[in-house]
């Protein structure tokens, strides 16, 4: 890799990096609660029981995984494995729209729940991830 890549890589990582500190600290609450973590492919993927019971309480019924910036949490390692593919997507997208992923998520979320659409599934976030992995 030439300077100009490190460069663009370091931007790209410190700009999703606000969304990956919170995906590291979730994820050292995995490994405190008797989960693990590991480095794949850039990505930092942890798993765990804390990190089960946190997506237990999330709006979805049944969320295997999630992606913070450069970082995935999941209920299991068999969660990771299973969603890898579609949880890379989601790490291009935050290294696309950064500090923004969150607030843009949210914000196509609500449009079309008011709409009275699937806020999930037909997230173009979400539809993107599941057409391309």
């Amino acid at each position: 890799m030439n300077c100009e890549e490190r460069i663009a890589r370091f931007l790209v990582v410190a700009w999703a990096s606000p969304y990956s500190l919170i995906g590291v600290l979730l994820g050292l609450g995995g490994l405190a609660s008797g989960g693990a973590g590991q480095l794949r492919d850039g990505v930092l993927e942890f798993h765990g029981p804390l990190i089960a019971w946190l997506l237990d309480r999330l709006p979805l019924e049944g969320v295997q995984a999630m992606t913070l910036g450069h970082t995935v949490i999941a209920r299991h390692q068999a969660a990771l494995d299973i969603t890898r593919a579609h949880e890379r997507i989601h790490v291009r997208q935050f290294e696309r729209w950064g500090c923004l992923m969150g607030p843009a998520y949210l914000a196509c979320s609500v449009a079309l729940w008011l709409q009275g659409r699937d806020a999930y599934r037909e997230n173009p976030f979400e539809r993107d991830a599941y057409d391309n992995s």
